[in-house]
């Protein structure tokens, strides 16, 4: 029997056989594409080439490509763990033709592959092909059947409707027909009682799909009509874990492999069996998969956050932890110590859960403390309102509450479902989803993007001058109009364009689109598909004129010196700290400059300044910036560029050199380092467990900073009559403060003991309670030591209440001994609330002690007397 691994080398190397360049997997985390947060399929990578904007060489490709799917169009997270084959995390083995070998190349190999590679038995495959769509304007895919024809018989063939054989990947942009292979992987009695075919497509668990091959021919458009696609693509997309399910003859993907290395490894921590019982075992699959779209998201640069990808990897991480609390009794971190496990087998395919092991750990382990705590404080709640409930003679949680639980807590409904039902009640459901209905048309409104299509102006593609040239001729080849919150504007694209468009942490450039007759303001610029994207407000009058496109230059240089200073950073960072320090992100634009590093413990202040001297330095020799462009790879390591996990790289790549700072990198830079003129670190931080952030200041920012420094010095200075030791002034100053602030307190004290006097003298006693009431001015803190004060020298039956004025401001604080509560029923956090009305303000607290503030001071008098009133003495 294959194992997993020796399957994925397989289909590597028959398609290396067949002339395919095998090539490695994307990152999992999208960070230059605005409308995708993750790679959800095999093609993500290759939009650009699909499009027509980039250069299809090499034609035939193939690899394996870690996807995610949990958010959109593709999302499974629900069904994970509850069946046998969804999963978050997933490789697809694909190979891709771009203008190459069509239809019928794409099914004789995927035939060979499955048939003559790995002898699955032909009589178990059955094929689909697009039936056709009226509505379209699109006929059954004869060709396609045709050519299976050649392979399967025809009772294997089985037509497929437009949800399940018209490949796209969202709302607009390629698509076309496509044909899956299933394979159905029932027993002998189960295939005589019924024809697989039957079950093909019908959520059957041992008749899957396990290779897609979308024919790519169309573009869809915003208007939802179909034109067609530069050159005609096959992509191919087989999900790994279902093919080694088959070939080793398993029912379920989580008895492969892949996942029960895992699984034993949960079984051994937890001390509970898989396969006894069906809530433990669905526990331990969740975890098994989201431990591995977790760990390969934080190695892909991606980490835990409130915000975006982030909030998406946290919401999994999440609901691991969730399970393995309710059904695995883990009630302390736990995933992270699954590591280890997870590294040894997939470490080898991909090195980069080797490498940042360490980091994805630490992250780990502190996302899981985290949420456990939050977790804990969730049931709380939850206790604190099913007693609540039964208090109140119910037996239903209201459907708000539990939304609230999982808003903010992650709560999901069926875990407050089964905290409730141990207690014998249950959840409005209905109201639950009336609650998370609004959440998410608020989510949609807020997010919600209309694009139009583009409208082609000129054809052509687009070149990127923005190296050499800050102003370029140009031409508008295409635009359209985008609409967003209820404003629109339009993005254009022009046919060359000295614009940098936002990418790798450093914003784009704005500047303006200028001929004779007008000038329009480029707003800013974005990175879509390979291409500058510009943002106008206004299209111009004359769409097809010849225009200037003129980058702003100030805002150019002051980025430029930005990011520039950031390679320098990195550089001296990797000599100070270690050469484990790697890059994890960085945002420059004219007036920011923010590095985030891998580091395992706060960076000295001694560290901090050596990294600042070392940077300087490299300023002061005005290094010239040696600019290595459409540099293939290998050559760029051996230069001394270092490849970052979590970024894609080309088979040509660009590198920038300032001495010995070597990196890969597309942006936009300063031409020597002397340019930016010096830097100042202003801070260093943690962003996440393993990761430290500096945020500095460089050029005309960082002379700014030095002048406002100095300014605020001199007003210090003048503050204390121009003295030449300002610090030991200052320090004297402060003796004398504290001197002068003890001697206060010791009469604020001694004042507080003779107000107590002075009152125990005036008391009067109503039945037996000794009433103690006064106003006068005195600060909060005062009033309460009083009130402790008298309650210490009559600890029964006594009543104090005072009335005081601070500021301006009024505060009614009320003191009872416990037997005037207890005895006689008195809360002083009920009836301060209701006197609190008489000074326009409100309070509460315990039913011994409680305070009060307010607006109106002419009304304490009145609040004191309502007080002891509602004593009902």
């Amino acid at each position: 029997m294959m194992t997993a691994n020796e399957i994925r080398d397989s289909f590597k190397k028959f398609f290396e056989s067949k002339g395919h360049a095998i090539v490695p997997s994307a990152p999992m985390v999208i960070k230059d594409d605005p409308t995708l947060m993750f790679t959800n399929a095999g093609m993500n990578q290759w939009k650009d080439i699909i499009l027509g904007t980039r250069e299809p060489e090499p034609r035939r490709r193939a690899d394996t490509q870690k996807c995610l799917r949990v958010s959109g169009k593709h999302n499974d997270l629900e069904e994970v763990g509850h069946d046998t084959y969804h999963h978050t995390m997933f490789e697809m083995l694909g190979n891709w033709s771009f203008g190459d070998y069509f239809k019928e190349g794409a099914i004789d190999y995927a035939w060979e592959y499955l048939v003559d590679v790995l002898h699955i038995d032909p009589k178990d495959l059955y094929v689909t092909v697009f039936e056709g769509s009226k509505e379209e304007g699109l006929e059954r895919d004869e060709e396609a059947a045709n050519f299976w024809l050649k392979h399967v018989p025809t009772d294997h063939i089985i037509n497929g409707n437009k949800h399940d054989n018209f490949w796209e990947m969202g709302d607009t942009g390629p698509c076309g027909p496509c044909s899956e292979i299933h394979i159905d992987s029932r027993t002998k009695e189960e295939k005589a009682k019924v024809p697989g075919r039957e079950l093909v497509n019908k959520d059957d668990p041992q008749v899957i799909e396990i290779w897609n091959i979308v024919f790519m021919q169309f573009n869809r458009k915003a208007d939802g009509s179909l034109e067609p696609l530069p050159m005609h693509v096959i992509d191919t997309g087989m999900g790994f874990e279902r093919l080694v399910r088959t070939l080793q003859g398993k029912h379920s993907n989580y008895d492969t492999d892949i996942f029960q290395p895992i699984i034993k490894e949960i079984c051994n921590l937890s001390g509970l069996k898989y396969g006894e019982n069906e809530d433990v075992d669905v526990a331990m699959r969740v975890v098994a998969d989201h431990l591995r779209a977790v760990s390969f998201s934080i190695a892909d640069g991606q980490l835990p956050s409130n915000a975006k990808a982030g909030y998406v990897i946290r919401r999994i991480l999440r609901r691991a932890v969730r399970y393995a609390y309710t059904f695995l009794g883990q009630k302390e971190a736990f995933l992270f110590k699954l590591i280890p496990v997870l590294v040894h087998e997939m470490g080898g395919a991909f090195p980069e859960l080797s490498a940042q092991r360490e980091l994805i750990t630490k992250v780990m382990k502190e996302e899981e403390e985290s949420f456990l705590r939050t977790l804990s404080n969730g049931i709380n709640m939850l206790n604190t309102a099913i007693e609540a409930v039964k208090a109140e003679g119910k037996t239903v949680l209201d459907g708000t509450q539990a939304f609230r639980l999982f808003d903010t807590y992650g709560f999901p409904l069926d875990l407050t479902e089964l905290i409730c039902r141990e207690s014998g009640i249950s959840v409005d459901e209905k109201q639950f989803e009336t609650e998370m209905q609004k959440q998410k048309e608020r989510a949609r409104n807020a997010a919600a993007v209309e694009n139009g299509d583009w409208i082609e102006v000129r054809p052509g593609e687009q070149q990127f001058v923005g190296y050499d040239y800050t102003e370029y001729e140009c031409h508008i080849l295409r635009y359209r109009k985008v609409t967003q919150k209820k404003n629109s504007y339009y993005e254009l694209v022009l046919d060359s364009t000295p614009f940098y468009g936002e990418m790798g942490g450093q914003v784009g450039d704005t500047g303006v689109l200028v001929n004779e007759d007008e000038t329009i303001n480029i707003t800013d610029t974005k990175r879509e598909n390979n291409q500058s994207i510009h943002i106008v407000k206004a299209l111009p009058k004359n769409i097809e004129a010849d225009f200037m496109a003129c980058v702003d230059t100030d805002k150019r240089d002051a980025s430029a010196a930005n990011h520039t200073a950031t390679h320098l950073i990195d550089y001296a960072l990797k000599q100070v700290l270690g050469d484990h320090v790697e890059q994890k992100g960085s945002y420059v634009s004219a007036d920011t400059l923010r590095f985030d590093f891998s580091h395992f413990q706060k960076v000295t202040d001694e560290e901090m300044r050596q990294v600042e001297r070392m940077v300087n330095d490299m300023i002061r020799q005005d290094i010239p910036m040696q600019d290595h462009r459409n540099v293939p790879i290998e050559e760029a390591k051996q230069l001394g560029a270092i490849a970052l996990f979590g970024e894609k790289y080309g088979d040509k790549v660009r590198v920038v050199q300032f001495g010995p700072s070597v990196e890969f990198c597309g942006g936009i830079h300063a031409k020597s380092t002397g340019r930016i003129g010096m830097i100042k670190i202003i801070s260093e931080s943690s962003v996440a467990a393993g990761i430290r952030r500096i945020e500095a200041k460089t050029g005309a920012e960082c002379e700014q900073m030095m002048y406002d420094l100095e300014d605020g010095m001199k007003a210090i200075k003048a503050l204390f009559h121009n003295a030449k030791d300002l610090q030991t002034v200052i320090g004297k100053y402060i003796e004398e403060h504290d001197a002068m602030k003890k001697d206060i307190e010791k009469f604020q004290a001694e004042a507080v003991e003779r107000t107590k006097e002075r009152l125990l003298g005036q008391a009067r006693e109503v039945n037996g309670v000794k009433v103690i009431t006064t106003v006068l001015p005195m600060s909060p803190e005062a009033a309460k030591d009083l009130a402790f004060k008298l309650r210490a020298a009559l600890p029964e039956n006594m009543l104090c209440v005072i009335g005081s004025k601070h500021q301006d401001k009024p505060l009614l604080t009320v003191m009872a001994t416990d037997d005037l509560v207890s005895d006689h029923g008195f809360n002083a956090g009920k009836a301060i609330r209701e006197a609190a009305k008489l000074i326009q303000g409100g309070g509460g607290g315990q039913p011994h002690f409680a305070t009060a503030g307010g607006k109106n001071t002419d009304g304490l008098s009145a609040a004191v007397d309502k007080v002891v009133e509602l004593a009902q003495l």
